[in-house]
Parts: structure tokens; sequence; C-alpha cells
């Protein structure tokens, strides 16, 4: 730890500085223009394609992340990047198909288009499990690991005022500001998050003379092999080609604290190619953040763990200027983190909860409202923040939890999209009781007893889901009326959408095939 203490200069703490006093100044900016519910949790509709992909990958790259991703590359190989690039599956999905469901129906949150597809029930239940999760595991963990972050760099500050610091720098602005607040300061936070770590990704590869030879010859056997053997610890192949990308297209597809960007559109072709645009940026990670973590398996040998990585890495290899850059990247991960999980989840207590059919909810009142819940879920992360540091190796287990939430989630809204033939009431049981099946294979797999990898279980659990909502609504349950056609797509919905459109650098369809070749290119050449 007094090894990178030492290495953090005056200049670095002034450009960190620089870089909060311009976050904080847009997030000021922006929260004067916001008079509206609608401002405050969908940017006024008004978002470009650019900001929402360069917004969705800031948020969706939090500290955890970054420095898992170098640790767990430095560790075990570059397997772990499978859950960054296979994101463009489930955006891929979001860009053509729930996109567009998503802005017919006029929604502003997805557990909305829950209410109108299935039954206020559904969406409520669904609604309060994410709230939940936001909260205690996104928003607290990410204060957590941007804490431990600080605290690495300055030790004489406490963990529990680190936590307090963020939650209250990235809520004042995500209260007031809301969703414009969010993005405008994620498209600066993705801008350094990009150049920081490239910066750092070109140094590591130069102190390698450049050379992808001597890469290779310097780590360990399979170290640059994505597809790993069925019995690998880490990601077996069954669960990279099933797991990955299911358990992604809840966060991509179903999460608010995600699509909300994509909401918040201008227009669908902004959302789809801003769903799109993201999807190629998260190809970026594994050359800027996973094979440098590879890389300093020779040239930092002997580091105490793997998380020490990262931040060993920065302060070491980069000169004063460049490491307040990158560690103000971190700081932009950890902001970016916390203010879109605050922001998301007060969306969902002013949409779902507190308006309802009979009762709507003043555009005034929805702002004050949201503003308050904003405040009040920051003060609840902060407080469970600090916590974690005493769970004992619990709170790595629950990053597993989220599979649990995933398999019925996936049935109940890919079905829903693509068949007018499952009901609401079949979608609540499947739900509840596929929740209640996944609690208990966690359980029995922190015990020893459930032998498959998490993402193996996840794989078998969706299709499991999906077997039980198609039957229940054919068999036992009844459907109810069939839906409204607005909620349902259809094969020909696609060549209907895309009718007369130029082709052209801007058509969507390319963007989606840049995606696709983006990623079998990955997947070919670390096969």
């Amino acid at each position: 730890m007094e090894s990178v203490q030492t290495h953090i200069t005056t200049l670095d703490i002034a450009v960190i500085i620089a870089y909060l006093v311009v976050v904080l100044a847009i997030g000021i900016w922006v929260s004067m223009r916001t008079k509206t519910g609608d401002d405050l949790f969908l940017g006024g509709r008004s978002l470009a394609w650019g900001a929402i992909g360069l917004s969705l990958f800031a948020s969706n790259i939090s500290t955890t992340t970054i420095i898992g991703l170098t640790g767990s590359a430095y560790a075990t190989g570059i397997a772990s990047s499978a859950f960054e690039w296979m994101s463009g599956i489930p955006l891929i999905f979001l860009a053509l198909i729930f996109a567009p469901l998503y802005l017919k129906a006029k929604v502003t949150t997805t557990p909305e288009w829950l209410d109108q597809r299935y039954s206020r029930k559904v969406r409520l239940y669904f609604s309060a499990l994410t709230i939940f999760f936001t909260v205690v595991v996104e928003t607290a963990g990410g204060l957590y690991a941007g804490g431990v972050v600080l605290t690495t760099f300055f030790p004489d500050l406490p963990l529990w005022l680190s936590c307090i610091a963020i939650g209250a720098f990235a809520g004042g602005y995500a209260a007031t500001g809301g969703l414009k607040a969010v993005v405008y300061t994620d498209v600066i936070q993705a801008v350094i998050l990009l150049v920081g770590c490239s910066i750092v990704a070109f140094l590591m590869f130069q102190s390698l003379d450049f050379s992808w030879d001597r890469v290779r010859e310097a780590l360990p056997e399979g170290h640059l092999d994505i597809v790993k053997p069925i019995d690998d610890p880490g990601l077996p192949w069954p669960g990279l080609f099933l797991g990955v990308w299911m358990l992604g297209f809840w966060y991509w597809v179903t999460n608010q604290y995600v699509v909300q960007r994509v909401l918040g559109a201008r227009s669908l072709p902004d959302a789809q190619r801003g769903a799109l645009f993201g999807g190629i940026l998260k190809c970026v990670p594994l050359f800027i953040m996973v094979l440098p973590g590879a890389m300093a398996v020779p040239l930092l040998p002997d580091l105490p763990t793997q998380d020490m990585v990262f931040p060993t890495m920065i302060t070491q290899i980069l000169p004063p200027g460049l490491t307040g850059l990158v560690l103000a990247g971190l700081v932009a991960a950890i902001m970016s983190t916390v203010d879109s999980t605050l922001n998301s989840s007060s969306t969902l207590v002013v949409h779902d909860f507190l308006t309802r059919p009979d009762r709507a909810v003043a555009p005034e009142a929805a702002r004050r409202y949201g503003s308050l819940c904003t405040v009040l879920f920051m003060l609840i992360a902060v407080l469970v923040a600090p916590l974690i540091q005493y769970a004992d190796g619990i709170w790595s287990y629950l990053q597993q939890a989220f599979s649990i939430l995933v398999p019925p989630v996936v049935a109940v809204f890919f079905l829903g999209a693509v068949s007018s033939r499952v009901g609401k009431t079949s979608a609540l049981v499947t739900l509840v009781s596929m929740h209640l099946l996944g609690i208990i294979l966690f359980v029995l797999g922190q015990v020893g007893l459930w032998p498959l990898h998490y993402t193996i279980t996840v794989a078998l659990m969706t299709i499991a889901s999906c077997l039980l909502h198609l039957g229940l609504s054919a068999t036992i349950l009844p459907r109810h009326a069939a839906p409204d056609d607005h909620l349902i797509w259809t094969p020909s919905d696609l060549v209907t959408e895309f009718r007369g459109s130029r082709i052209g650098l801007m058509d969507v369809r390319l963007w989606a095939v840049a995606l696709v070749l983006c990623m079998a290119a990955i997947l070919i050449a670390f096969w």
C-alpha cells in the first residue's frame, strides 16, 4: 500500500480535482434546466445516439469492473472478458426488438411495459426486485469498491468517509439534474475511461516491446484463451456460449438502470444506434483493461493480491499527471455507477408505485418525489456500503446472486414480446416459483451440493422458465385477453421498420452487422 501512496503527486491530485469541478459544474447547469418529472427521469426524451452509447458504456464500467477484469486476467486469463464483449448479443435484442416495443408503448420504466403486457402485479413484483438489487447490491457495492480504491491511494482517508463523499457527490447531481445530468456527465466519464485505460494499455504493451509473440511466451498456457474446458472453474464453454449472454439479457434489456437511457432517446433510430454503439464500445475493454492485466504477469510478478494489479499498473508505469487522469477515470467509473443506479431506482418508485391508473402524479410532484427518493436511496447505500467489509466473502457470492434473478425474467420478457399465447397469471407464477428454485440452487451451490457452474445453471434455468411459462399458459392457467398488437414483435416488424430507409453509414442494420463481426473476430482470434 505504501508504494502506491508515494506515487500520487500534487499534479495528480490537481487533475482529479479539476475533473470533479467539471462534472459538478455540468450537473449544476443541467439541474437548473430540469423542470419536470419527464426531464428528471428521461432527459426530456431528447437524448442522441452518441450520448446514449457512451452513457451505456460508462454506467456499466464500474470500479469493480476495472479492477476485477484486470485482476482476473492477471490470475486466470482473459476468459472473463466475455462478460464485456458478449454484451453485444442482448444489446442487439434491445436495439431490434425491445427498443421499438418500449418506445411504441411510450413507457417510462421497463416494469411499466410488463403492466401493459401482463398485469400490475407482475409490474410491481419485478420493480421491487429491481429496486432492491440496484440499491443494496449495485449502488452500495459501487460505493464500497470506490471507497476501497480511494483508501488504497489515500490510506489516511477512512472508508466510511469515502463512501459518504462519493454518495453525496454523485447523488447530489443525480437528484437535481436527473437522467440528463447523469448522461452528460457519463459522456465525459466514458471519454476519460477510454483515454486513461488506453494509455495504460499502450505503455504495458510498450514494456513488452510491442511484441505479441513476447506476450504469448511470457504468459502461462491457456492464459489468452477465451474458450475453456467444461470443468474450468472460471468460465466453462457451455456457460460462455449460453449463460453469459443470458445474464446480460436481464442487465441490458430489462434493467431500468441501463434501459432508461434508451427510453430517453429522441427517436427510435437514436435508441437503436445508441444501443448498438454501446455494444461496439463493450468490445474495447478486452484490449484496454483485460489484456493489460494479463501483460502484468511478467511485468509485475510479485503482487500480493490480484486486486492490486490495476492500482499498481497506473502508479508504477504512468508519469505524474497521467496517473491523475487515470485515477480520475476510476473516480468517473464510481460516479457513473452510483448516479445511474440512484436515478433509475427513484424512477421506478415514482412511476411504478406512486403512479396508479386512477391517480396520476403531477409533473412537479414527480420531480420532487424523484429527488427525495434519490437522496433516500443514497443514504441507504451509504449506510450499507461500509458493512460489506465485514461480510467475510459473502459479498463476492452476491455477484452470483444475480443469476437467481435472471432466468424467469428472460422468459417473461422475451416470450411476452414475441408470443401472444403467454398470459399474465402464468407470468407471475413463473417469476415467483423460479426465483424460489433459484434461491435453493444458489444455497446448494454454496455448500457444494449443486456441482454446475452458475453460468450453466442460468442457461438451464432460463430454458426451464420458458417451458414453464409456455406450459402453464397453454394448459392450466388462463391467458385472459390477448395483448394489443403494439406489444408483440414479429419478424415482419423488422421489415416494416426499415422499409424505405437509406443504406449508409448511419443505417442501423449496418451497425448491427458491425457489432456481430466485432464479436466474431474476438472469438476467433482468442479461441
